[in-house]
């Protein structure tokens, strides 16, 4: 098995990890959790972490997920799906320059127009304790998503309910797992009505299905 993914499901190693299930690949997923979350836990448990010196040597970054392929690290969740993807082939992939440029385009605007809005619902709708959420503060992100979201939903229906090529593809996963985070706020999908269908339609494929159950019963 020459493919190693590093993380947990309760990170960004979603997103590689739904990808490798796509394309049915195997990996080894070699558990490494977050620095914060080793609050409570024994030293001597021989958890990895993202703070762990011997994580450190592999992606100096601290950050999950990270992958190891045939001698190659490589860090960020949506450049390791990418890279899959156009190495494995097949209808996920570009099938061309343009599409390559359109997937990568998906994937940059996915990070700086929308992720940080999603996490903030995600971290104040659901994740916090409710005594330390901030309504106001979701309630902004909301605001602030409607402006991409109105940017997306006429590349949807233009682009037969897809990102790029008229089909599914790594450009949709990638996007679809930022978005995932911001579903705590229904109210912001009742209004793109698209949106919400290719999304929906993203959630019910059998590989994130199936990942998210791998998810769910992760150890905490």
């Amino acid at each position: 098995m020459s493919l190693k993914i590093y993380g947990t499901l309760r990170s960004r190693a979603t997103r590689p990890i739904w990808l490798a299930k796509e394309l049915g690949i195997s990996f080894e997923l070699v558990p490494v959790i977050q620095a914060r979350r080793l609050a409570g836990r024994s030293k001597g448990d021989g958890i990895i972490s993202t703070a762990s010196d011997s994580y450190r040597k592999i992606n100096p970054n601290g950050l999950i997920p990270c992958i190891e392929d045939d001698g190659l690290i490589l860090n960020e969740s949506l450049a390791i799906n990418l890279y899959l993807a156009k190495k494995h082939g097949g209808p996920l992939s570009p099938v061309d320059l343009r599409e390559d440029a359109l997937m990568t385009m998906w994937a940059i605007w996915a990070v700086s127009e929308c992720e940080p809005a999603a996490i903030d619902i995600l971290l104040n709708r659901a994740t916090r304790p409710k005594d330390q959420q901030d309504s106001a503060a979701a309630d902004a992100a909301v605001a602030t998503l409607q402006g991409p979201f109105g940017v997306l939903e006429p590349a949807l229906r233009d682009g037969g309910g897809y990102l790029v090529g008229g089909r599914f593809t790594v450009a949709d996963i990638n996007l679809a797992e930022v978005l995932r985070y911001a579903q705590p706020a229904p109210e912001l999908f009742a209004g793109f009505s698209t949106v919400k269908a290719w999304l929906d339609a993203c959630q019910a494929r059998p590989a994130f299905m199936a990942m998210m159950a791998e998810r769910e019963v992760e150890l905490e």
